[in-house]
């Protein structure tokens, strides 16, 4: 069972310094969450997650494309239709399905990679948004009970607030 931990600052660079300490404990990004009532610029590389997402688009509208001139192609050769010494299958004829299909692909691809880059489906394990007061910067952590030591230390060390234990995962 995981323990998570909360500290309260009033100062980014503390909240910084925290982020920083967590990582040099062994916590990884995806163990560290920030909430603030207001948008945070940090430093670059500071909490850094990688995202995959041109890459997942691109994947999407490959196989979107692939499958709707496939079922373009089964169709036309399915119920051939006699067109009068044109080809039965013409990817001028259907180039703006295929276009346009093409372009749903990476639309569709586009909105469920953000939903699972953002973690909007959660799965029981994390705990809900904490309402943050204004001015304040939370970072929560979540850790084993080997490392829950490390991370009150960390949060304190940097000059939390407040320091909580929250809750447990399981």
């Amino acid at each position: 069972m995981n323990v998570f931990f909360a500290g309260d600052f009033l100062l980014q660079k503390a909240a910084v310094r925290a982020l920083a300490d967590l990582k040099a404990n062994g916590f990884t990004p995806a163990d560290i969450t920030v909430f603030s009532d207001e948008p945070i610029e940090f430093p670059r590389n500071v909490l850094y997650r990688p995202s995959h997402m041109s890459l997942g688009v691109v994947i999407g509208a490959i196989t979107f494309s692939l499958l709707v001139i496939g079922f373009v192609y089964f169709t036309q050769y399915s119920y051939p239709i006699v067109t009068g010494g044109m080809p039965i299958f013409s990817f001028w004829a259907t180039g703006v399905v295929f276009y346009e299909l093409t372009m749903l692909g990476a639309i569709v691809c586009t909105f469920f990679w953000f939903l699972r880059e953002s973690g909007l489906p959660r799965r029981g394990r994390r705990l809900p948004v904490p309402s943050v007061e204004p001015g304040i910067i939370c970072v929560r952590v979540e850790c084993t009970p080997d490392q829950a030591d490390a991370a009150r230390r960390s949060l304190e060390s940097a000059g939390a607030e407040n320091v909580r234990t929250i809750g447990e995962a399981r």
